[in-house]
């Protein structure tokens, strides 16, 4: 193999490497390509540079390539601003984007392996930077004539500045010498023999000063007549653009306005009898049909002309596509096909298939025919209070507090700060803390256990689809809180940290950690009595205008300490709407895939998304559990916002192809806890959220608890927590190019260089998903009770 070849200027660096693809074929031979900050592979190496196609080309024109135009065609490439890189051996490293594409690479020697390693972290430090740079210009678009022509402007102006900054050097230097010669004149004696000389000599520097300064005016004469000829036509453009720009946002605002009372009209002309009747009745029935499209689904069924309702499910849901999709990165698929997944949800319809069921209440059936007790009238207090615990469920051996200070009234337009930042990236957009909540997103990711008792239910359960079914519940109720809280949580910092001991009353604990900036990723640990629960969380967010979306990518995890069942899945996409205009509010819709890997059970939930013309009940999720046969054994059913029933099926009807499963009474398995009536004055917390950012002594001094920023803001001095945001994100910047500046001068040294490390947290190979996400390593609950935070950097 030869030697990797680097290339001055174009940081760039090719080379041959032996790239994982599968266990049939193991590692095979590949032209690399590392070039302006991206990571490149080919079969062969490409003759006349490399020839990168995107995925819609190599999709339309497959049928006529030739295995020659297919060897030289790149096979994939990984954008390394956001990527992690990691040395696994000696000859290994691994490059990923953090989930959606994985290289497992091999090198021939360790040296080979360190020059790749060292010119990746190297690339990577400058994609950062150079990504960063661009944010912080202004976007304005012009066409290509008009970019022409103002280089062309800037370019004669600077030329003529230096001309004139040349000038003005010559003038100097003559004055100086003028001014020395009229000097050596007045020390003369008078009728001095050398007086002549002398006039002579104080003749020619003013002469050449004369001659100079004619030159300076000159060339300042051109220079001005040039910008004078320039302002006006530079003035209209700007106008012009400052006019569009005003017109255009007047426009989008108007178009909002109006959709705005279309929807409201809408809402009103659905009549009120239609709206009583659309409810449903709290034990439904399920059905499903293979070919039906989205539009059938039982979302549009009168309740009160039947006691079912059918659910379409795909064949290749968005979780299971992310995940098929992880395990195939992570491998390295050559088959020519795009290994890059859009982190944009596919509609249902986008699906080669779909399987539909009819679920049936049998009202009459006895409690006896169920395995499980029937609780009709049960909730997640009286759950608690069965089990030796509180009574209410959140009173504590420690007193804590119940609210939070009120929200100070600070009038600020959203639409004045977001109309400049559509199609942008919400970890991208600097957002003044009027926006947001006093909690960091370590902590509004914690408040996913505050229904945590669901999993106690669980664990004792010895049915594995009711156990399921449990599981289910508790993944809808980590969005109960979302229905009215509209707060931008605080980004956390890099090394950021938040624990949260809540074994003396709730019985779980958990620990939070920022472990990547770039992309922005967390990872979380929590455990129970019974089990433990764990996720690596990273999302895809654009500005879309009126709404504002946000993809989750992490994988959730959830083990009971029987070791016996592993649960993994998504989260779905979040809407916020009415950005512009109207009261802000939250959606959550898209599908969701709930995997056993240890049974192959699997639980397939639909949150329905928010229609105006709907006559079912609004944020309504519908599911059903399945085993590896896809034969329904549970059902669940219930809106996100309140409350989840599920049903266990006592028998089968109806053809192969059409099913029709009946199910016995429903089973409470979570009911939400509402907020106190005036919440709306402290963010709309929950007495649980209240807590998150009480502060608690003995924490690590990176815990969420002890940012300042997010402490005034808490504390309703608002001003004083901008400015200090602003001061955290400026040192975290000085802390990240102090990094950039080692890793230069480590590569410039041929030396390796060790990237950012969690504290705790691991980076290992997850069987279950076969990629690598962050585990946690089992030392923060030792560290504490030793009180060593020796380890902690200062970040704030």
């Amino acid at each position: 193999m030869g030697d990797p070849k680097s290339q001055h200027g174009a940081q760039e660096m090719k080379g041959w490497l032996f790239k994982w693809t599968n266990y049939l074929k193991g590692y095979q031979r590949r032209w690399f390509v590392l070039s302006n900050g991206l990571l490149s592979y080919y079969r062969a190496e490409p003759t006349g540079g490399p020839k990168i196609s995107s995925r819609r080309k190599r999709r339309a024109g497959r049928a006529s390539e030739n295995p020659a135009e297919m060897s030289h065609t790149c096979r994939g490439t990984i954008s390394l601003h956001g990527a992690l890189i990691h040395t696994v051996d000696a000859c290994t490293f691994v490059v990923s984007n953090g989930g959606t594409q994985t290289f497992h690479i091999k090198a021939s020697t360790e040296v080979e392996r360190q020059q790749w390693v060292t010119a990746l972290e190297l690339a990577k430090a400058k994609a950062i930077q150079a990504m960063e740079s661009e944010e912080e210009e202004e976007e304005y678009q012009d066409n290509d004539n008009q970019n022409v022509e103002t280089a062309s402007v800037i370019k004669d102006l600077t030329r003529r500045l230096d001309d004139l900054q040349a000038c003005n050097d010559l003038i100097f230097k003559q004055g100086t010498a003028l001014q020395r010669a009229l000097a050596d004149l007045e020390m003369l004696e008078p009728l001095s023999s050398e007086l002549t000389a002398k006039f002579k000599t104080v003749n020619e520097r003013a002469t050449l000063f004369r001659i100079a300064a004619n030159a300076m005016i000159s060339t300042s004469n051109d220079y001005l007549q040039l910008a004078q000829q320039q302002e006006p036509k530079w003035k209209k453009m700007l106008q012009h653009e400052r006019d569009q720009k005003v017109r255009i946002e007047k426009m989008v605002e108007q178009l909002a306005r109006q959709h705005s009372h279309l929807e409201e009209a809408a809402q009103h002309a659905i009549p009120s009898a239609t709206l009583g009747g659309g409810h449903r009745s709290s034990h439904p029935a399920v059905t499903t049909s293979p070919s039906e499209d989205e539009e059938d689904n039982a979302e549009f069924y009168d309740a009160q002309e039947s006691d079912t309702f059918t659910l379409t499910i795909p064949i290749a849901t968005s979780n299971s596509i992310s995940h098929t999709r992880d395990r195939n990165d992570s491998q390295g698929s050559d088959d020519g096909s795009s290994s890059e997944g859009d982190p944009t949800p596919l509609p249902v319809s986008d699906s080669t298939g779909a399987e539909s069921f009819l679920i049936v209440t049998d009202s009459t059936a006895a409690q006896t025919s169920s395995p499980v007790t029937i609780i009709d009238d049960l909730d997640n207090t009286t759950w608690r209070s069965n089990n030796g615990s509180s009574s209410t469920g959140m009173t504590t051996k420690r007193k804590r507090r119940t609210r939070v200070p009120d929200k100070p009234n600070y009038p600020l337009n959203l639409w004045s700060i977001m109309k400049n930042c559509i199609g942008k990236d919400l970890s991208k957009i600097p957002m003044p803390v009027n926006f947001s909540e006093p909690l960091s997103m370590l902590q509004r990711l914690t408040e996913d256990y505050e229904y945590a008792d669901i999993l106690d239910r669980a664990a004792e359960c010895s049915d594995s689809y009711e156990q399921m079914a449990f599981v289910a519940a508790f993944t809808v109720s980590s969005y109960a809180t979302t229905s009215a809280r509209t707060g931008k949580p605080f980004n956390p910092l890099l090394g950021e940290t938040y624990e949260c001991d809540r074994t003396d009353d709730l019985g779980w604990r958990a620990i939070s950690e920022q472990v990547s900036h770039h992309p922005p990723m967390l990872a979380q640990h929590c455990e129970g009595k019974k089990w433990r629960c764990w996720q690596e969380f990273t999302m895809a967010s654009k500005f879309r205008g009126k709404y504002l979306q946000v993809i989750p990518l992490g994988t959730a995890h959830l083990e009971f300490n029987s070791g016996q069942q592993h649960y993994t899945w998504r989260k779905v996409t979040t809407t916020v709407h009415n950005i512009i205009v109207g009261k802000l509010w939250v959606d959550q819709s898209g599908d969701m895939d709930i995997v056993n890997h240890k049974e192959g059970i699997k639980c397939h939930l639909k949150y329905i998304p928010y229609s105006y013309f709907s006559r079912d009940s609004q944020r309504k999720v519908k599911g059903v559990v399945m085993n590896s046969n896809k034969e329904v054994k549970w059902v669940v059913q219930g809106t996100w916002d309140s409350k989840i029933e599920i049903a266990p099926v006592i028998s089968t009807s109806g053809t192969p192809d059409n099913p029709v499963y009946k199910t016995g009474p429903y089973i409470l398995a979570w009911k939400r806890r509402m907020p106190p009536e005036d919440c709306e004055k402290y963010y709309s917390f929950t007495e649980l959220a209240c807590q998150l950012n009480e502060p608690e002594e003995g924490v690590a001094p990176t815990d969420s608890r002890l940012r300042p920023d997010q402490r005034l803001m808490e504390d309703g001095r608002w001003d004083e927590a901008n400015a200090e945001k602003l001061r955290l994100e400026e040192k975290q910047r000085a802390a990240r190019r102090a990094r950039e500046h080692e890793a230069e001068k480590a590569a410039a040294q041929g030396l390796p260089f060790e990237a950012y490390e969690p504290l705790w947290f691991k980076k290992k190979q997850d069987p279950y998903t076969d990629s690598r996400c962050y585990i946690y390593n089992g030392e923060y609950w030792d560290y504490k009770s030793r009180g060593d935070w020796s380890r902690c950097p200062n970040i704030f």
